[in-house]
């Protein structure tokens, strides 16, 4: 089997405490307290998409000694635990699953600097477009 239906997730969830939101799971033998999530909330997850034996050949080779992996952010279908198997769906409808790594994870992209010249231009097309009356 492979890509995301192939996804494996290797921790156990373990006993859970109704008073806080912290659970203990399990992740190759070791016992660790996560966070929990509850259904509805905003996360992250990740997962391996494909093997590094899985890409097309036409891909570079040192992109295709290393996996294809996707982090994707959605609203959980069920409660999850971070470090535990969660299925999301995302703002354009699609269900994943996929290892839960974040709860209410921020958007980090940036597109650089503000450019001064093109901060002012907005303000500047409503004054021409005022002028013109076609605008308030």
């Amino acid at each position: 089997m492979s890509g995301a239906a192939a996804m494996k997730h290797e921790s156990e969830v373990g006993q859970e405490n109704p008073t806080c939101n912290l659970h203990f799971i399990k992740i190759k033998g070791r016992r660790l307290m996560a966070e929990r999530a509850e259904k509805g909330s905003w996360v992250e997850i990740h997962g391996i998409v494909l093997e590094k034996g899985e890409r097309a050949p036409q891909v570079p080779e040192d992109t295709q000694r290393v996996p294809l992996e996707m982090k994707v952010k959605g609203f959980l279908v069920h409660d999850a635990v971070v470090g535990g198997e969660a299925e999301i769906v995302t703002p354009a409808g699609r269900t994943l699953r996929g290892k839960l790594t974040a709860v209410n994870p921020p958007y980090t992209h940036m597109f650089g600097s503000p450019i001064p010249e093109l901060s002012r231009i907005g303000g500047e097309v409503r004054a021409i477009l005022r002028e013109k009356g076609q605008a308030q």
